[in-house]
Parts: C-alpha cells; structure tokens; sequence
C-alpha cells in the first residue's frame, strides 16, 4: 500500500498549536488582528480585561482548526474562513466553517494560563 492510498483512506485528523503568549504579544498589531480574526472574534476577545490571552488562545484554536483540516483537504482556506465561536461569554467554543467544509465534525478544546495558550482539534469526515 503506498502513501498515497493510506492518505486517501483517512477520515479523520488530528491538530495542535501550542502559544506562548508574550511572544505572540509582539505579532498582536491592528493589522494582524484585521487580517486573521473574524469582527465577532475581535469583539470576543476585547469583552475581556485580558484580551491578549484571549486572542492567543483563539488563534491556537484556528491554527489547530487548520493543521488538522489540511490533513484531509488541500482546498485554500484563509484564517476568516476559520471562526471560533462561544455561544456565551468564556463558553465552549464552537467552530464555524465555510459550507464546503461541513463534510466534517470538530471537536476543539482549549486552554489557558498566564504564559500559554493551547489548543487541540479533532476533525472527523462525515461519511
């Protein structure tokens, strides 16, 4: 069996990001934010006294949205096209996708503290 056929067998996928949340504070510019978050997730993250932790951690989410959707589709895909949502305030997040992509179920959890930001994302091919 090449890689190719194994590749073309999966249906699910897996993807992390890990952030160190000082480090991201240097890339946090007015430019940054309008290019990779969505208005609701800006409006999101600026609801918090620590927004900072809050764009960091939302970032981790798309960025492990993202290396596990590229696992089963090589189609382009911009960081807007990637939302995280909460249905209230510090909730659990939910992930919005363009319609192309709703071929998949997401599981996405995300964590917290004062120096990092994680994610991890499951990706699962409804079949």
């Amino acid at each position: 069996m090449s890689v190719n056929q194994i590749t073309a067998q999966r249906t699910f996928a897996v993807g992390n990001d890990l952030v160190h949340i000082e480090n991201f504070k240097l890339s946090l510019s007015d430019l940054f934010k309008n290019k990779v978050y969505t208005p609701a997730e800006i409006a999101y993250c600026e609801s918090f006294t620590d927004s900072l932790q809050r764009y960091a951690s939302t970032w981790a989410a798309k960025e492990a949205i993202y290396k596990a959707i590229k696992q089963l589709d090589p189609s382009p895909l911009g960081w807007k096209k990637i939302e995280i949502s909460r249905a209230k305030k510090a909730g659990m997040p939910t992930v919005v996708l363009p319609d192309h992509l709703k071929k998949y179920e997401l599981s996405l959890t995300i964590s917290h503290d004062s120096e990092y930001a994680w994610a991890l994302a499951l990706i699962n091919a409804i079949v």
